[in-house]
């Protein structure tokens, strides 16, 4: 099967980036698997989309559990060059997700897309942000100052929008220490915007794989304690990435022909316990989603490719039946119409 890729110029650029930056990302995590004592190398899968028509992508997913709980990057281009009814004419992207197995080093989560109209008019969205099960403000200041050299001035914007956006109401609190995030980012110069995405997502990658091998080396003794804040951790993430994050809904209701890969963030284990002790805490309505993410795990809380699939599927006709609902969701100070672009 052959995977159909985008005509334009600015597109062709965008699927060379992001498939350099998924290569940059996968080479030095499978080099830091090796300096640890870890051997297995990310193994790739491709999906299509419409059997390769408008597109597909390729995701790396980790198979090293010595060091990773789950990890996956992967990269996308869903087109609709042939397609005269969309006024879409494509979106590139690269999303990744890293949840190390050792609770001391962080869980990063990526994301870098470029989106073209027909027309011409294009954006960029550009996040990344580092998420502790815990805290550390070493990392954290580490972490900060690499986005603040990376970003051309645009670190506060960014950093604004994304504690906006990853802060979850219910709770009281932002699902990360540190948030970037840039929703329809775009400059007259489109190679200055190309080359700061390019930068962004390396000097990220370079500075987070040395933040968690310092952490997996200095933190050997793990305790049960450990295990159980990243074990509670690790359900915020999927609580926040399930009920409140528009890029995994918007994913999900575009189409179903990547739903492992669009919930490739999902942690190996989570806390059904707990997940159901914020039903209450729910706003009126969603209060249904919850509990229905909660009946698609068992009470081990495994989240395997089987529960991924119920969960996928669960949170698509949950906002298919109720588009209402959409409103509750997270976003930073511009939205964009995503679902609506692919119609």
């Amino acid at each position: 099967m052959t995977r159909i890729k985008a005509l334009s110029l600015g597109s062709q650029k965008a699927d060379t980036l992001v498939t350099h930056l998924q290569s940059y990302f996968v080479k030095a995590l499978d080099t830091l698997s090796s300096e640890v004592g870890a051997s297995k190398k990310f193994e790739a899968i491709e999906w299509f989309r419409n059997d390769g028509k408008s597109g597909g992508g390729v995701r790396y997913v980790a198979t090293d559990s010595k060091l990773f709980n789950r990890a996956s990057v992967n990269i996308s281009q869903v087109q609709y060059d042939n397609d005269p009814t969309k006024a879409l004419a494509s979106a590139t992207a690269l999303s990744t997700i890293i949840h190390p197995l050792n609770p001391y080093a962080p869980s990063i989560h990526m994301h870098v897309s470029w989106t073209e109209m027909k027309d011409g008019k294009g954006y960029w969205r550009m996040m990344a942000d580092l998420n502790p099960s815990i805290f550390d403000m070493d990392d954290t200041m580490k972490f900060q100052e690499c986005l603040q050299k990376s970003s051309n001035n645009y670190y506060s914007q960014a950093s604004k929008q994304g504690d906006k956006y990853f802060f979850i109401p219910v709770l009281k609190r932002h699902r990360g220490v540190s948030h970037f995030y840039l929703e329809d980012f775009k400059t007259e110069n489109k190679e200055a915007d190309l080359h700061m995405a390019k930068a962004l997502v390396e000097n990220v990658v370079d500075t987070y794989v040395k933040i968690i091998k310092n952490r997996i080396l200095t933190h050997l003794d793990i305790t049960q304690g450990d295990k159980d804040k990243q074990l509670a951790y690790h359900t915020l993430y999927l609580f926040q990435v399930l009920t409140l994050d528009r890029g995994t809904t918007s994913g999900l209701l575009v189409h179903n022909q990547n739903d492992i890969g669009i919930l490739g963030s999902i942690p190996s284990h989570v806390d059904k316990a707990l997940l159901l002790s914020w039903v209450d805490k729910m706003p009126k309505g969603q209060e249904k989603l919850l509990e229905a993410i909660t009946n698609c795990l068992d009470e081990d809380g495994r989240v395997e490719e089987e529960q991924k699939i119920k969960l996928a599927q669960t949170v698509r006709k949950f906002y298919q039946n109720n588009p209402e609902a959409l409103k509750l969701q997270a976003s930073g100070n511009v939205s964009v119409p995503t679902v609506q672009n692919h119609k």
